[in-house]
């Protein structure tokens, strides 16, 4: 069984913005999760213990010029690739559309004094 997006939105919440002190879900900054299984023949014994999934993360910044951009899509590849199960981990940088406020959670609204 495929690793699920809940498991990888919750490892990305791992991921702070440095200039923000708050999580990238909590920011809104995660556009989409694909999580792509991995083809195995089913002909080798080893074929169990390669079923990884490959995930494709969409994510914005909170402007253009972030200069924290790529730390943070550093950051998001490598937590995704320790989860068990997963295999290549591919980071798309998405401007499209641009990022708000309005996609803050309530929780990160309130972090930030935003109401």
């Amino acid at each position: 069984m495929p690793i699920a997006e809940d498991t990888i939105r919750e490892s990305l919440k791992a991921v702070i913005d440095p200039e923000l002190f708050v999580n990238i879900v909590d920011l809104g900054l995660i556009y989409a999760i694909n999580v792509t299984p991995t083809e195995t023949d089913g002909d080798s014994p080893d074929d169990a213990a390669e079923d990884k999934a490959n995930v494709s993360i969409d994510m914005t910044m909170t402007s253009p010029a972030c200069p924290a951009g790529p730390q943070l899509i550093a950051q998001s590849k490598d937590v995704v690739s320790r989860l068990d199960g997963v295999g290549d981990v591919e980071i798309k940088l998405v401007m499209t559309p641009p990022w708000t406020p309005d996609r803050m959670t309530e929780e990160a609204r309130d972090q930030l004094g935003i109401f």
